[in-house]
């Protein structure tokens, strides 16, 4: 007789840890309040919960020539300050996750705007999607800078293509408190589940 109480299997999870930086960091070049501390509590989940993942994903901006996306007047909604300038250490990944180690580095932007990982390539010219797949990863969990542009933008497109993606909320901070509002909304919208990294 087959039991019917057996739990359903857990999906392959994928953690994308978008975009920690220090350019997006107090002292960056487009600093985030509280950006150090994300960066801080990431890598402590990390070190604390790797096992629930099959895959760890860390995505950076790296721009080289991002056309407009660059602005000496900058209007802060499509253009802005330069940052995760290509090569300088902003734009390498935040000290805080220098034990991270993760499975697959992805860089963003290089000559357009690149907010979603997903427009990024790994060091074997994958995208992010690629990476996902070899993994077979079915679920995502995302976090990181900023929750109101890189991570939104990176979380719509996860469940884009049918993954079962959260938003883990306490690893993750927006411009401000009414973009965060705004992204929330479109991410609920979207069918991304939002909630904290201990639930």
């Amino acid at each position: 007789m087959s039991d019917t109480t057996a739990s359903p299997p857990v999906p392959r999870r994928a953690l994308v840890v978008v975009d920690v930086q220090p350019t997006f960091c107090e002292g960056g070049e487009l600093a985030v309040d509280g950006g150090d501390q994300v960066a801080r509590d990431v890598a402590a989940y990390v070190a604390a919960h790797r096992g629930r993942y099959a895959l760890v994903v860390t995505t950076q901006d790296w721009h080289v020539d991002p056309g407009d996306h660059f602005s000496d007047t900058p209007d802060f909604v499509d253009s802005w300050p330069p940052h995760g300038i290509a090569g300088t250490p902003n734009a390498e990944l935040h000290p805080a996750l220098a034990d991270l180690h993760p499975d697959v580095s992805v860089k963003k932007g290089q000559y357009a705007h690149g907010y979603s990982g997903f427009e990024g390539t790994d060091d074997d010219g994958r995208t992010l999607e690629q990476a996902l797949r070899d993994a077979r990863i079915e679920a995502a969990d995302v976090v990181g800078l900023v929750e109101s542009h890189c991570v939104k933008r990176t979380a719509l497109d996860a469940a884009g293509l049918g993954l079962a993606t959260r938003v883990l909320t306490d690893l993750t901070i927006p411009v401000s408190p009414e973009q965060g509002e705004q992204a929330r909304r479109e991410l609920t919208a979207a069918g991304v589940e939002l909630g904290p990294s201990t639930a």
